[in-house]
């Protein structure tokens, strides 16, 4: 009697360290920019910044200077909603958003695939850009990091990590990533789970708590720009679905959705 089991694949276990190339090319390429920016002369810096980082005031004129003028005209009002993204303040400050940006970076990028994955997270970083702008019109303090960004990958994880098949999906009592695939969840449904509702809940209130109080993470003060960071965050958790390759099937049930070695339809 034959065993037809003896044929089957074995089934492929994830490596520890499963980081997809588009996530470690965009954390390499923040660590560098940094490197670079800080071997330049302290004027060159400055120069730098003017040019690269986002500042208010280039969008909303001060009322003190009407006349204020930036280098770079409208091409560079443009330019710096992504530009910042790649400016840090600090050694501390990269490295703190390369940990954030692998840990959620990469479930995000392992469903959507590459393409989506960069849209969304600069498409993010730019609505967070656009609040802080919006919120401290005519500011001259500039803005760096990638920060905005990378808590828009948040909110978008917050729509499948917690859903059945999703990397969270195994607690509380849900069903593992392995038992089942995901569904595509919509904001309100994704919202209508308590564990997700708890996620959201603490990542806000740690944003007005560190942002309006200027503490960090690491003990010091520091200028917080929490108006990016809730942007960013709100603009990955309500418009993940434009960028999510997966739907539910008619039926309303999960769909030929996946995770991990079943995602790879129709990505990009």
């Amino acid at each position: 009697m034959v065993d037809f089991d003896d044929f089957s694949e074995p089934r492929k276990e994830p490596p520890a360290f499963n980081v997809p190339p588009v996530v470690m090319t965009l954390t390499l390429a923040i660590m560098g920019a940094f490197f670079l920016f800080s071997w330049m002369s302290f004027q060159t810096q400055e120069d730098m910044l003017v040019l690269f980082a986002l500042f208010p005031a280039r969008f909303i004129a001060p009322a003190a200077h009407p006349d204020m003028v930036f280098p770079g005209g409208v091409l560079g009002d443009l330019w710096t909603l992504i530009s910042y993204t790649f400016m840090h303040g600090s050694w501390t400050h990269v490295m703190v958003n390369s940990i954030w940006l692998l840990a959620f970076g990469s479930p995000v990028a392992r469903r959507i695939g590459a393409l989506r994955f960069t849209l969304l997270y600069f498409f993010c970083g730019i609505v967070g850009g656009l609040l802080h702008v919006v919120l401290n019109g005519g500011s001259q303090i500039p803005v760096v990091g990638a920060s905005g960004a990378i808590s828009g990958l948040m909110g978008a994880a917050a729509r499948f990590v917690f859903l059945a098949g999703g990397p969270l999906g195994g607690l509380a009592g849900g069903v593992g990533p392995s038992s089942a695939p995901r569904a595509q969840s919509s904001v309100w449904e994704a919202l209508r789970d308590r564990r997700v509702l708890a996620f959201v809940t603490i990542w806000v209130g740690l944003n007005f708590l560190f942002g309006l109080s200027g503490i960090t993470m690491t003990g010091g003060t520091a200028t917080i720009a929490w108006e990016a960071h809730l942007g960013g965050f709100m603009a990955g958790l309500f418009f993940f679905g434009f960028f999510d390759p997966y739907r539910s099937s008619p039926s309303g049930g999960p769909g030929n959705v996946g995770y991990g070695e079943w995602s790879g339809r129709d990505r990009l």
